[in-house]
C-alpha cells in the first residue's frame, strides 16, 4: 500500500502540470460545455437528433423573392423522382458526389425497402446563373427550394400539400413507360394550382427508351410544347444541365410581399424527442424572426419562435426566413395536434386574411387494429399515439370486439398507406398487431327514417326491428392506361367489379386510356394486383373519389358454432353474398386447428345460413378396448362420449389464428 500512495503522490503532479500549462486543451473543454461541436469527446455523446441541427453561417437577406425558385417533382411510382433529386442536389453541392445513400431524401426504413417515397421532402439549394451576356458575376446564387412528393395514388394529399407551396413543377416522364396513370393525376393537380409545368423525360439511356413517342403522348394528353421538354438520364447524369437553367427561366418566384405583415403556410408536421413539433412552413408575406411571437390563425394559441431555419439538406438554422422562403420553425408546440396542416400562422396581435389551405384529408378505407397478444393493448397504444405524431393522415378511435377485445378503429388513405403503417409500427415499434378486414364507409336509412354512417361492420344492427331499407356507398373515378392489345381482358375485369364506363380513348397506337365509376369497395382489397395480372404488369392505375351511389347492401356475419365474430363480419353487395360466404367460411375451415369437439363454421345473411362447414372433433376410439360382444354395448360407449363432446361444445372456446386473417383479407 505505501509503494501505491507514493506512485499516486508522483502522477499527481505532473497532471497537473499538465492542466496548467495547456491552456489551450482547458479551454477547448470548457468552451465544449457551451458550444458541443468544438470538441470531440461531446459529439461522440450528442445525441443523433441534436447532431442533425447544425449551424451554418447563411445569410438570407441577400435572396429576395425575384432570386428565390420554389419547385416540386412529380410524377408516376418508380419514374425517377428521387434519383433525380439525388443529382440535384449533387450538383448545387448540397450534397457531396458519392456521399451519404442513393435517394438522399428517403429517410424512413419502409421507403429505402419498398423503393417508394411516402413522405414528401425538402431540401433548399444554392446555384450560381449568369444567363449568356449577362456579366454580373459578382450577383449572389439563386435560392432554389426542391419538394421531391410520392407517386403513388394512396399519397397523392402530401402531393397536393406540396404543390401550394410551390410556382412550378417538374413533370417526370419514364422514356420507356410513357405517361401513366399518376402521371396524368399529378398533371391535373399542378395544373389546377396554376403551376408552371416543365416536363422531363428521364431515363433516356434504357435501352428500350423512346422519347419521340413520349413527346407524342404529352402534346396528346396535355399540350404541352413537345420542344420544351427536357431529354436527361438521372442515373448517367445525361442532359442534367439543362433542368437547373430551366427552372430559373421558366419558373416566376414567389409572388408575396416583404413589406405586408407575417403570413405563413403550415405544410407538414413531425414530432422530434428533443425540440418538440417540428412544422414546415413557406413564408407566403413578411419576414419571420427567431424570438418572434406567432399565433395559428386555427386554433389562436400563441408561441414563440424557438428556432427557425432552412433544410439544406438537414436542418440549417438561420434565424430569419423572409418572403418566398420554404423552412422550419420551431415554436415550442407540444403535440402535431396543435399543427393543423393548412394553417396560417401569423404574427401575434395582428389581424390577418388566412390563406385558402388544403381540402381535409378524407380517409378511404377502415380497419381494426388489435393487440396480437390482449395483454400489450397499453404497448400498441403507445406505439400509434408516437406513430400518428409523424402521420397526422390516419385518423384513430378505441372500440371493443367480443372476438379480439380492446383495439382501434384506423382510418387510411388507401391500401398501401394502411400496410405502410402495419410495417412501421412492427419495425419502429415492435408492435405485433391483428388487422381486421378493411371496410368504407357506407351511409344506411333503416325502416325509421334514420341515417346512419357505418365504417364498423358490427355497428350495423342484424336484428329484424330495426331493418335496413336504402344503402349508399361510395364510389371512385379510376384512369387506367394500359396497351391496347389488353382491352377486353380489362373490360371484363371492370364488369365483374360493377364498373360503369365514362371514357374509352387511345393514346397512340400502343396504349388505351379508360375512366370507370367503380364502387370503393370493388377496388379495396385485391383490384390492382388482378389488373396488373392480367396486363402482364404493364397497366397502371390511379383513383380520385366521388359521390355516393345506391346500392343493394347486405351485412354478411361469420358464426362460429352459432355465436357471431364481430371483426369478421363484412358488408357485401347482395349479388355477391353467396360467393363470398363460401369463399370465407373455405378459407376459414383451412386455418382453424381442430378441437377436441366439433366446429361449425357458417356464413350467414340475418337469420339466413348461405354457406356451412364443420370442422369434425378429434376424438379417442373408445371401441379398441371392445372385441367382438354386443353391439349394445357399442353403441352405449359411443353415446357416453357424444354426451361429453356435447358438453365440452358449449363451454369450449374457439381459438382464431393470425393467419386466418390475414387470409380472409385476400377474399374480395
Amino acid at each position: 500500500m505505501g509503494f501505491l500512495r507514493k506512485a499516486s503522490q508522483g502522477i499527481r503532479p505532473k497532471c497537473f502540470h499538465l492542466w496548467r500549462t495547456s491552456s489551450f486543451l482547458r479551454g477547448s473543454i470548457v468552451n465544449s460545455r457551451i458550444c458541443p461541436h468544438r470538441f470531440a469527446l461531446s459529439q461522440a455523446f450528442c445525441s443523433p437528433s441534436r447532431q442533425k441541427s447544425k449551424e451554418v453561417d447563411i445569410d438570407l437577406s441577400q435572396y429576395p423573392p425575384e432570386r428565390i425558385r420554389n419547385f416540386s417533382i412529380i410524377a408516376h411510382v418508380d419514374h425517377g423522382k428521387s434519383t433525380l433529386a439525388d443529382r440535384l442536389l449533387e450538383l448545387t453541392g448540397t450534397i457531396k458526389r458519392g456521399h451519404g445513400q442513393p435517394q438522399y431524401l428517403d429517410k424512413l426504413q419502409v421507403e429505402r425497402e419498398r423503393g417508394i417515397t411516402v413522405k414528401a421532402q425538402t431540401a433548399t439549394m444554392f446555384h450560381k446563373y449568369n444567363p449568356v451576356g449577362d456579366n454580373a458575376s459578382e450577383q449572389p446564387p439563386f435560392l432554389i427550394n426542391l419538394i421531391d412528393t410520392p407517386g403513388h395514388v394512396d399519397f397523392s394529399y402530401e402531393v397536393s400539400r406540396s404543390l401550394a407551396a410551390c410556382q412550378g413543377a417538374l413533370l417526370v416522364v419514364d422514356a420507356a413507360q410513357g405517361v401513366q396513370a399518376q402521371t396524368v393525376a399529378n398533371f391535373y393537380l399542378a395544373f389546377e394550382s396554376n403551376l408552371t409545368i416543365i416536363p422531363v423525360i428521364n431515363k433516356i439511356d434504357q435501352p428500350t427508351a423512346d422519347p419521340d413517342r413520349v413527346k407524342a403522348q404529352l402534346k396528346s394528353m396535355f399540350d404541352l410544347d413537345s420542344a420544351h421538354a427536357l431529354l436527361t438520364s438521372a442515373k448517367t447524369g445525361q442532359g442534367l444541365e439543362h433542368v437547373l437553367p430551366a427552372i430559373i427561366e421558366r419558373i416566376p418566384p414567389p409572388p408575396g410581399k416583404s413589406s405586408s405583415p407575417l403570413r405563413m403556410l403550415l405544410l407538414d408536421s413531425y414530432y422530434d424527442e428533443y425540440k418538440g413539433v417540428i412544422c414546415h412552413v413557406a413564408v407566403v408575406d413578411g419576414v419571420l424572426r427567431k424570438g418572434d411571437k406567432i399565433s395559428s390563425a386555427a386554433t389562436g394559441q400563441a408561441y414563440e419562435v424557438l428556432d427557425v431555419g432552412i433544410m439544406h439538406p438537414e436542418l440549417t438554422s438561420t434565424g430569419i426566413l423572409l418572403t418566398g422562403q420554404v423552412g422550419y420553425v420551431v415554436s415550442g408546440m407540444r403535440s402535431t395536434k396543435e399543427a393543423r396542416i393548412g394553417d396560417t400562422l401569423h404574427q401575434s396581435k395582428t389581424v390577418v386574411e388566412p390563406l385558402p389551405g388544403f381540402r381535409p384529408v378524407k380517409h378511404m378505407v377502415f380497419s381494426g387494429l388489435y393487440p396480437a397478444d390482449g395483454s400489450d393493448f397499453d404497448a400498441l397504444n403507445h406505439a400509434i399515439e408516437r406513430l400518428t405524431c409523424n402521420d397526422a393522415s390516419v385518423s384513430v378511435t378505441k372500440e371493443t370486439s367480443t372476438a379480439l377485445g380492446l383495439g382501434f378503429r384506423c382510418g387510411f388513405l388507401g391500401l398501401l398507406h394502411m400496410d405502410v403503417f402495419h410495417q412501421r409500427l412492427e419495425q419502429e415499434y415492435g408492435a405485433h398487431v391483428i388487422s381486421t378486414v378493411p371496410t368504407v364507409p357506407y351511409i344506411f336509412e333503416y325502416s325509421d327514417g334514420s341515417k346512419a354512417q357505418v365504417q364498423n361492420p358490427a355497428a350495423l344492427p342484424s336484428n329484424p326491428n330495426k331493418r335496413v331499407t336504402v344503402g349508399w356507398e361510395p364510389t371512385v373515378l379510376a384512369t387506367i392506361i394500359f396497351p391496347s392489345e389488353y382491352v377486353g381482358a380489362v373490360i371484363t375485369l371492370c364488369s365483374e367489379r360493377r364498373g360503369h364506363q365514362l371514357e374509352y380513348s387511345f393514346i397512340d397506337s400502343q396504349r388505351a386510356f379508360m375512366k370507370y365509376r367503380l364502387p370503393l369497395r370493388e377496388i379495396v382489397v385485391d383490384f390492382y394486383n388482378e389488373l396488373k395480372s392480367i396486363t402482364s404488369g404493364y397497366a397502371s392505375f390511379d383513383y380520385e373519389d366521388s359521390e355516393y351511389q345506391q346500392a343493394d347492401l347486405v351485412k354478411l356475419d361469420i358464426l362460429l358454432n352459432g355465436q357471431p365474430v364481430d371483426a369478421m363480419a363484412t358488408i357485401v353487395h347482395n349479388l355477391k353474398a353467396q360467393r363470398v360466404g363460401r369463399e370465407l367460411v373455405e378459407k376459414l375451415k383451412k386455418f382453424i386447428d381442430r378441437q377436441m369437439f366439433e366446429i361449425t363454421i357458417q356464413a350467414a345473411i340475418g337469420s339466413k345460413i348461405i354457406a356451412r362447414e364443420t370442422i369434425s372433433a378429434m376424438r379417442k376410439n373408445v371401441l379398441a378396448k371392445c372385441y367382438g360382444g354386443d353391439v349394445t354395448r357399442k353403441r352405449k360407449l359411443l353415446e357416453k362420449q357424444k354426451e361429453g363432446k356435447k358438453r365440452m361444445k358449449r363451454v369450449g372456446s374457439v381459438d382464431i389464428p393470425q393467419e386466418a386473417f390475414h387470409e380472409i383479407l385476400k377474399v374480395s
